[in-house]
């Protein structure tokens, strides 16, 4: 259904996106205080619409199944024994919890996944039933650290200054751990390479088996570049400076936090963005040359079929007059 209406879908998309960006913009640039759960629903339906267009409903169901069910249980396995995060645990500022984790964890850990997903398709390759064993392992691996690129930018501004959650001993990164950036690369890499595994050795009937055009990477290359830059917006806003103490104790200056995230989202985030635009772009560009010799070739083909026919012709003719 979702691949007949390529056009409808497409606009969808693209109206998720400005309507994700538009949100996160107001709520930094005007204060409007939009709940951080709309913010991740539009960031989610876009993820579930573009996976489905790709993987088909059940493709991407299994996605979100993976995500939420691996995140769930090594985030409660973390806060209960410290591994593999380090130790930690959620305030009530996130809402209702599954467990110990709060129920907007696992939907975040999905929406940014595949996003850094569809990117490392982008940089690697597309893992499909005909990749090879090096993308089915590769994708996932860079992916994971396209993801943890996100953490590097939230993590410092979401624990230590809004008290989300608390590094119970502290951390050398503003306050954070490096414990807790291991963690998220085990965390997504699991979960990025059962999906993977499960692309691969897919049932070549229940494949969703299309090509799709660049727009398409596109969209989620957008999507994630509005992510990559609102630690930049954030900063470049301003606010007052204040100071903020870790659970160790430590005392950090909020303006110093900003700033950091803003510069380490524009050398690895939006750096990644860059990148993975030129390498779209790239094939992009030789498309049109590689359908350009196909073309040429087939009309050589013909243009040579037609020569032997009417070879043909006047060797019959030669034979009938003689």
């Amino acid at each position: 259904m979702i691949a007949r209406n390529t056009k409808l879908t497409t606009t969808i998309l693209w109206t998720l996106a400005a309507a994700y960006g538009l949100s996160l913009v107001a709520n930094i640039s005007f204060g409007l205080s939009i709940p951080i759960a709309l913010a991740l629903l539009l960031s989610v339906a876009f993820a579930l619409i573009h996976g489905a267009l790709r993987y088909g409903w059940s493709g991407i169901a299994v996605f979100i199944v993976i995500s939420l069910v691996v995140s769930n249980i090594l985030e409660n396995t973390s806060i209960l024994t410290g591994f593999p995060f380090g130790h930690y645990h959620y305030t009530d500022v996130l809402g209702p919890k599954l467990f110990l984790v709060p129920v907007l964890i696992g939907p975040a850990y999905f929406a940014s996944g595949y996003l850094a997903w569809v990117l490392a398709n982008v940089l690697i390759g597309d893992v499909k039933r005909e990749a090879s064993a090096f993308t089915v392992l590769a994708v996932p691996f860079i992916a994971s650290f396209l993801m943890v690129m996100w953490d590097l930018t939230l993590d410092p501004r979401a624990s230590t200054i809004q008290h989300q959650w608390i590094w119970e001993q502290g951390g050398g990164y503003f306050g954070v751990p490096l414990t807790n950036y291991l963690g998220w690369f085990f965390t997504v890499y699991v979960f990025l390479q059962l999906f993977a595994l499960f692309v691969r050795f897919r049932p070549s009937a229940s494949e969703v088996a299309r090509t799709l055009p660049s727009p398409y990477y596109a969209q989620a290359l957008v999507m994630y570049a509005v992510i990559g830059l609102t630690p930049v917006l954030t900063f470049l806003v301003g606010g007052s400076n204040s100071q903020v103490t870790d659970a160790a104790g430590v005392v950090w200056q909020t303006r110093s936090i900003a700033e950091a995230a803003a510069t380490v989202s524009i050398y690895t985030i939006v750096f990644a963005v860059a990148l993975s635009a030129v390498r779209l772009f790239q094939g992009s560009a030789h498309n049109p040359v590689t359908s350009l010799k196909k073309t040429s070739s087939s009309a050589r083909m013909v243009s040579e079929e037609g020569e032997d026919h009417r070879s043909e012709e006047r060797r019959n003719a030669d034979v009938v007059v003689g």
